[in-house]
């Protein structure tokens, strides 16, 4: 057994469902809450989704897996993942041990901030308005951190008031100010939104113009995550392919997304195939999290990778990645899953800007995965036979029915439905041939 609280479980994927949940529990001090709400038996119930949306008629449930082998700022971390496509936990734990071999992952994140937007119509001088509304800064901003009191004594509230104006649009000029709140351990969207709100009629009954919208912006470009890993290239060998040309193929496969944005909305999916699945472990808006992330990757006028590979010096394969990451622990779905407060003991998260940190660093490790995955053996390779495991599922095996009926379908390259269900009759048939 490894030492109390390693992410480090071999053999983690051979135990059972319930031997799995067992361990963990174990090795990170999981109350029995936690280990229910896991488990799915002490989860999000009716009564309480009745509470988060409307028109709720049942629940509807995904797969939570253990991402495994993470290092995270020299911290052991195993990363409940929430999603339905086959490979991506397995990519990611694979991309995390090779990992290891150069001390794991690296990660930063900034203060909270979050952007509120106020849209000004109708302006007689925006410039005007513009210098009337900076002029008044300060007073604006006493004014929001009187407002709420509570996060303002957490160490938050308003920080900054900035002013653009933007021409020739299909209504004309418009002037739009930006308020820069720290929303601390919160994603925010509801302090900020009140924040706006409070302060729309005071711009326009000082400084003129119409106030039309007021709302954040899930582009977060203040609140970005970075992570960043470096591997041995030895330690990316593997059957005949050599640690070096590894290296450079993955090198070569980034290159293209980069200069393609064709190339580059996959590259970046697969990247958010990591990070997608934390957040909605973690009770976060994932919605939020792609819009800003996916508007970031095109900030220069061009969409291209959120990531970069390069070689240094000593042939060591490096990685880098960057992206706005507006994640919360308390407040909204966080606050009143279960499953996501449990998510968050597992990983012993203790602020908003942890649980970025992990999340850059699992979407590295899973762009590491597609990116070996297309630069050697090909894509399909690994996710087909875990994809053959749902295919014999859909075909009526269950139990050890599912990894012979997977494991005959792969062999014979005949992964499919059809066959699948044949392969299920023979195998029923043989089975009570043994018992006649």
């Amino acid at each position: 057994m490894p030492s109390r609280g390693s992410s480090r479980i071999p053999g983690f994927y051979n135990k059972t469902r319930t031997e799995r949940l067992q361990f963990i529990a174990d090795a990170f001090e999981l109350t029995e809450a936690d280990l229910l709400a896991l488990e799915g038996r002490g989860g999000l119930s009716p009564d309480q989704a009745e509470h988060m949306i409307e028109n709720v008629v049942g629940m509807y449930a995904l797969p939570l897996g253990i991402a495994t082998n993470f290092i995270v700022n020299r911290r052991e971390v195993l990363i409940p993942m929430v999603v339905e496509e086959p490979s991506i936990i397995a990519g990611a734990s694979f991309m995390a041990r090779l990992a290891r071999q150069g001390g794991g992952f690296t990660a930063q994140a900034d203060p909270s901030e979050m952007i509120g937007q106020i849209q000004l119509l109708d302006l007689q001088d925006p410039s005007q308005t513009r210098t009337c509304i900076l002029a008044n800064k300060a007073a604006y901003i006493a004014d929001l951190n009187k407002l709420d009191r509570v996060l303002v004594d957490l160490g938050g509230g308003a920080r900054d008031l900035e002013v653009r104006i933007l021409e020739d649009t299909p209504v004309g000029t418009m002037l739009i100010v930006h308020l820069i709140y720290d929303t601390c351990d919160a994603m925010g969207a509801n302090a900020i939104n009140t924040a706006v709100e409070y302060l729309a009629p005071r711009i326009e009954s000082d400084c003129g113009g119409r106030v039309h919208l007021r709302i954040l912006s899930n582009l977060s470009d203040r609140r970005l995550a970075h992570a960043q890993v470096c591997i041995p290239a030895p330690s990316l060998a593997f059957d005949s392919f050599s640690g070096d040309e590894v290296r450079d193929g993955i090198i070569e496969a980034w290159a293209f997304a980069e200069a393609d944005p064709y190339r580059a909305a996959t590259h970046n999916k697969g990247i958010m195939n990591g990070i997608d699945a934390v957040v909605l472990a973690t009770g976060n808006d994932w919605r939020a999290v792609e819009a800003g992330a996916h508007a970031y990757a095109a900030r220069s006028g061009r969409y291209t990778s959120l990531s970069r590979w390069t070689s240094d010096s000593e042939g060591n394969l490096r990685g880098e990645l960057t992206l706005p990451l507006a994640l919360g622990i308390i407040g909204g779905a966080t606050r009143v899953h279960p499953a996501a407060r449990a998510s968050l003991a597992l990983m012993g998260i203790s602020t908003s800007q942890d649980l970025a940190q992990i999340a850059a660093s699992v979407g590295l490790a899973q762009n590491l995965a597609a990116l070996r995955a297309l630069a050697t053996e090909g894509i399909q390779r690994g996710h087909m036979t875990l994809h053959a495991r749902q295919i014999a599922i859909a075909a009526g095996a269950a139990g050890e029915e599912v990894s012979k009926v997977a494991g005959q379908i792969v062999s014979e390259k005949n992964i499919n439905l059809e066959y699948a269900q044949k392969v299920v009759g023979t195998l029923r048939a043989e089975q009570e041939g043994t018992h006649d």
